[in-house]
C-alpha cells in the first residue's frame, strides 16, 4: 500500500505534489560518439510505499549489496523479515506500483528489542568485531556491548546505484514520522542513538596503465573531503557527507572476505574500485537536525535536473 495519507501531505508541503508520487526529470548520459558532456532528458515517476511481503527477494537483493562481500555472514532472509514485521516503519521507492522491485530501501532495527534473536545478535557481534579494528570506531564498542542495553537505532539504507540521492530525505522524514507515531502508542522505538549502515570505496587505478602507455582519464570524485590512510575516500551515498557534519563518530571497516580485484583490470575502465564497510553514529536530536539538511542539500523537487540517472532500472547490484 502507498505511504499513509498524513505522510503524503508532508510530501505536499515539502516537495508541492498532492500525493506520494513524484515525477523527477533526471539526466542520461548521451550514448552518441564523442558527446561525454551531453545528456538526455528523462522523467522517472517515484512511489513510496510502505515495506510488504512481496519486497521480500528485492529486501534481500538490497541487504545483499549493502552489506559487501561479508553479506554471506547474515541470514538475510531473517533481517527481511525483520523488516516486513514493522509493518508501519520504514519505506520503499518504486517506479512501478505496487506490485514492482523497490528500488530503495530504509528503515530501523531496534537492537535492544531483538537482541535475543539470531541475526541481530550475528550483527551487533559483527560490529563489534569491525569496530576493535578502527580507532575511529572504537566508541562504538561500549555502546553497542552494554548487555544490550542502550536505545540504539540500527538504520539501514541502500538503493540501487541509479536511483538519485533525491529520494532519500523524504524517506528519513517519513522514518521520524512513524517513530513519533509508534512511541506515541508505546511501541518500542525510543531511541537514544542511530547508527547508520553504510559503504565507502577508494579508487584502485586499473592494473592495464602498467602495462600500456593509453591516457588515463582523470576521475571526477563523487564527493570526497575526507581521507583515510592515505587515500581519498568517496561516497556510495552522497548523504553520508551531510550525515558526517551532524555525527558523533564515524568510520571504515574493512571487510573479512577479500574483495575481488577484478573492477580494476577491466580493459573499459580507468578506475575500479575497492568498497569497504562505513559507520555513522547520531544521537537522536542530531538526526532529526541532520534530516533539515539533507532537505536543503538534496531537495526533491517535481522537476529537478543535474542528477546522472540510468534509464535501465537495474534489479541486481
Amino acid at each position: 500500500m502507498a505511504k499513509r495519507k498524513h505522510v503524503e501531505d508532508d510530501l505536499e508541503n515539502s516537495a508541492g505534489n498532492e500525493d506520494s508520487e513524484q515525477e523527477f526529470s533526471g539526466l542520461e548520459e548521451s550514448s552518441s560518439e564523442g558527446s561525454e558532456d551531453e545528456y538526455d532528458e528523462i522523467r522517472v515517476e517515484f512511489e513510496w510505499f510502505d515495506p510488504q511481503k512481496q519486497d521480500f527477494e528485492g529486501f534481500q537483493m538490497l541487504l545483499r549489496q549493502l552489506l559487501g562481500t561479508d553479506a554471506s555472514f547474515f541470514h538475510l532472509g531473517a533481517i527481511a523479515d525483520l523488516i516486513l514485521e514493522q509493518k508501519l516503519l520504514g519505506s520503499t521507492v518504486k517506479t512501478d506500483g505496487n506490485e514492482g522491485d523497490p528500488h530503495s530501501l530504509l528503515t530501523v532495527l531496534n537492537l535492544k528489542q531483538h537482541r535475543n534473536k539470531p541475526v541481530i545478535k550475528s550483527l551487533v557481534d559483527y560490529l563489534l568485531d569491525r569496530a576493535a579494528t578502527s580507532s575511529s570506531l572504537s566508541p562504538l564498542i561500549s555502546l553497542l556491548g552494554a548487555n544490550g542495553d542502550n536505545e540504539i537505532g540500527l538504520i539501514l539504507s541502500e538503493r540501487w546505484v541509479n536511483i538519485a540521492t533525491e529520494v532519500v530525505p523524504p524517506m528519513y522524514e517519513m522514518l521520524l514520522e512513524e517513530i513519533e507515531w509508534a512511541v506515541d502508542d508505546k511501541e518500542p522505538y525510543t531511541f537514544t542513538h542511530y547508527l547508520i549502515w553504510s559503504k565507502i570505496y577508494h579508487a584502485v587505478p586499473s592494473t592495464l596503465d602498467e602495462t600500456t602507455n593509453r591516457p588515463i582519464k582523470k576521475m571526477k570524485p563523487v564527493s570526497s573531503k575526507d581521507v583515510d590512510d592515505g587515500q581519498s575516500m568517496y561516497y556510495f551515498h552522497p548523504e553520508d557527507e551531510v550525515l558526517h557534519r551532524y555525527a558523533m563518530l564515524h568510520g571504515n571497516f574493512d571487510y573479512k572476505t577479500p574483495v575481488p580485484e577484478g573492477d580494476s583490470r577491466n580493459a573499459f575502465q580507468d578506475f575500479g574500485v575497492t568498497p569497504h564497510g562505513h559507520l555513522i553514529l547520531l544521537d537522536a536530536a542530531a538526526l532529526k537536525t541532520a534530516v533539515q539538511a539533507l532537505k536543503a542539500e538534496f531537495p526533491f523537487l517535481p522537476t529537478t535536473s543535474g542528477v546522472a540517472m540510468d534509464e535501465s532500472w537495474s534489479s541486481t547490484p
